[in-house]
């Protein structure tokens, strides 16, 4: 036998006198001694050991036990011990290392090092030993080393029938809050109703009680327990206390039935600001290593999109944990590992609910999308895209037909289209064409232009109308953009094209056109602007002077989204300063961590001078001031006065993108609006109105 307990001890056969002062009492470390000559096969069976540990290969592992081992330890009862370990634990990995290794005669003992990585805890280090013994009883090998196993080989402390035990501390999930401290998904208390199977009585009158409570079909509901063992509690629905206080006598006494105190996630009034917010669902096969990786179980939900998706680390905060070891009578015996919880923080939003109700009630059932900013900080106060969809339908839970109809909606509910829809722009851009052609083309705002309606400048092969048949007539810059004449802006195209052909998509550029905004928070589409290098990469050739007289007014290639139309007449109205778009004002604090606010950021200048600025903007008032403005009629009546621009895009398919976007008051402007209506039609008659809407809301104006 090795002598004391707490040392290991080599004998080497060959040199005895070594062997006999290792065993006067120090403890064993590896410049002590040399490792014996011996074959060490003690040392390649322990690998193995722990090897097949690594892989959860417990039969593998059980056939390298002792026979004396064998003869006292099942292999179920073997492999269940370490599952139940590794579930307990929740392990998710293992890394093992042999440190030393240590014969004598027919016993052995090998140190070694195993490191289990915890989802709630990280990495559990273990310094261990591990007894081997040789059996010369084998007929067909003539001997092997055999593990002389106990539980404590897992963890020390589960020797003579301890048991581990894992107490979670989890925090409760945080919420999103608009601007004000409105809720846009908070946590709140519920009940979760469930039933134990072998408890029903009368199965047909439970069913009959339960279904319009939970609003569930009976079939459903058993089905949810067809499978359950008698004395499983299982979960069918959460409802809210008010629910439950309303039904409480019917719940209350249906044998079988069972309520527990729970809390769920809720998103007021079916989800305000969806798209915004996001949405929360169950963690998916194929994401299940990457959150465990984090410290999640892999049963819970989690943020799938929004604001929810992007603030999981704030909104969750993490789990605390502690490993414990105690007696079969539930007794402390050792505490293995703990960990903290971090707590879970609030995200408070730019948006105002006010606002933002009202901007999805102006564009309810009208595919499209509405951005309202903050002109003076960049700040979003409302961001509509419609269709839209209620995220307390994913708490519950979605079939997976119901998952199914979602995803193949050819509305595209869950599609932002304010940040990832694209969109040709229509005249709209013609705000960024009078500003090239005034910076870098040699026109002024009193360049004239004279429209009869048709337009032969790439030859009469190839005629172009305007949008008014029988021309504007002679025309100067600024009414051009009043009265948004494509003639005008055709013979800008091709002047812009005959001077370079990047001109006009270097300002469209520099417009914030064309690249990402920068938002944080949400995921957004860059949209195109066409030039040569990205024609030539596409189509093998470069921009022709079609394409540029295209582009002059928002046609041909070019994409945009809402939010970077919006942003465009931010900074148009704001005297040139273009924003980052805001959605996250702050994230509360905790007792470790302080509040952490968003801040404005500048991200440029537009490429324009005051002068050349200050044109664009008078044409602009006058879109909406004059009588002969395009959109002079939608704006009738208002008390704030409005400047903007309308689009009416042509799709190649069906009616055409109706846009409006604008800001107001004119008179130190506020609030600048973008909205486009898919396949709407008229800018002026179908987005302009819902503009107008937006502005009424903004400034309490009472229709």
């Amino acid at each position: 036998m090795l002598s004391g307990s707490k040392r290991l001890v080599v004998v080497a056969i060959s040199v005895v006198l070594m062997a006999t002062s290792c065993r006067g009492g120090a403890p064993f470390s590896g410049r002590d001694v040399t490792p014996t000559p011996i074959p060490l096969q003690a040392e390649d069976t322990a690998r193995a050991f722990l090897q097949s540990w690594e892989r959860s290969n417990y039969g593998a592992m059980y056939a390298l036990l002792s026979p004396s081992a064998q003869a006292t330890t099942r292999p179920q009862e073997f492999a269940r011990l370490y599952r139940d370990v590794a579930a307990e634990a929740a392990i998710t990995s293992i890394s093992t290392e042999v440190r030393s290794a240590l014969q004598d005669g027919t016993e052995a003992q090998v140190a070694y090092h195993v490191i289990m990585e915890s989802a709630p805890l990280g990495p559990i280090e273990v310094e261990n030993v591990m007894p081997l013994s040789w059996t010369s009883a084998q007929q067909q090998t003539g001997g092997r080393w055999g593990v002389d196993w106990s539980a404590g080989l897992i963890f020390k402390e589960l020797e003579g029938g301890n048991l581990l035990r894992m107490i979670e501390q989890t925090p409760t999930r945080g919420n999103i809050f608009d601007r004000n401290g409105q809720g846009l998904a908070i946590t709140k208390p519920a009940v979760t109703v469930g039933v134990v199977p072998g408890e029903i009585e009368d199965e047909d009158r439970l069913l009959a009680e339960l279904s319009p409570i939970l609003a569930l079909d009976p079939a459903d509901i058993k089905a949810k327990y067809a499978n359950a063992a008698s004395y499983w509690f299982v979960p069918l629905k959460e409802i809210s206390l008010e629910l439950r206080q309303a039904y409480n006598d019917v719940l209350s006494e249906l044998p079988g039935v069972h309520l527990r105190e729970t809390v769920v996630r809720s998103y007021p009034e079916g989800g305000i600001a969806s798209h915004v917010v996001g949405y929360m669902g169950a963690i998916g096969p194929d994401e299940l290593d990457h959150w465990k990786a984090k410290g999640y179980r892999g049963d819970e939900l989690v943020g799938k999109s929004g604001l929810e998706w992007w603030g999981e680390d704030y909104l969750a905060g993490r789990p605390g944990a502690t490993l414990t070891v105690v007696t079969s009578a539930e007794e402390p015996v050792a505490t293995l590992k703990e960990r903290a919880y971090v707590p879970s923080r609030d995200i408070y939003t730019t948006l105002d609910s006010k606002l933002q109700k009202a901007a999805e009630a102006a564009l309810a059932g009208r595919a499209g999308a509405i951005v309202a900013l903050n002109l003076n900080s960049g700040q979003i106060l409302a961001m509509v895209s419609w269709p839209t969809f209620d995220p307390n339908a994913f708490i519950s839970g979605l079939s997976s037909e119901e998952w199914q109809a979602l995803a193949d909606d050819p509305g595209r509910p869950l599609v932002n289209r304010a940040v990832q829809g694209v969109y040709p722009p229509g005249s709209v851009f013609k705000i960024v064409t009078m500003a090239t052609a005034l910076e870098a083309g040699g026109f002024t705002p009193q360049s004239t232009f004279t429209c009869t309606g048709l337009w032969e400048g790439l030859g009469p092969d190839w005629p172009k109308t305007c949008w008014v048949k029988t021309g504007h007539g002679q025309i100067d810059l600024v009414q051009a953009l009043i009265v948004s004449c494509d003639v005008a802006f055709y013979d800008i195209g091709l002047a812009l094209h005959n001077l370079d052909s990047g001109l006009l998509p270097s300002y469209a550029r520099q417009f914030g056109l064309g690249s990402l905004t920068g938002l944080e928070g949400l995921d957004e589409a860059t949209g195109l602007v066409p030039d040569d290098a990205w024609k030539m990469t596409a189509m093998g050739e470069g921009l022709i002077p079609g394409d540029s007289v295209n582009l002059a007014i928002g046609q041909g290639y070019l994409l945009t989204t809402p939010l970077q139309i919006a942003n465009v007449l931010a900074a148009v109205a704001n005297g040139g300063t273009i924003y980052q778009p805001q959605i996250l004002l702050k994230v509360t604090g905790s007792p470790e961590q302080p509040e952490e606010f968003f801040t404005p950021q500048v991200m440029g200048q537009l490429p324009i001078s005051s002068d050349h600025l200050a044109a664009i903007q008078e044409g602009l008032v006058g879109a909406v001031a004059s009588p002969y403005g395009t959109a002079h009629e939608a704006f009738q009546g208002l008390e704030v006065s409005v400047a903007g621009k309308t689009g009416t895009a042509e799709t190649g398919t069906g009616e055409p993108h109706a846009w409006f976007a604008g800001y107001a008051p004119t008179d130190g402007p506020q609030i600048a609006v973008a909205v486009v209506v898919e396949y709407g039609g008229d800018g002026a008659k179908v987005a302009a109105p819902i503009f107008r809407q937006v502005i009424e809301a903004f400034f309490g104006i009472e229709k």
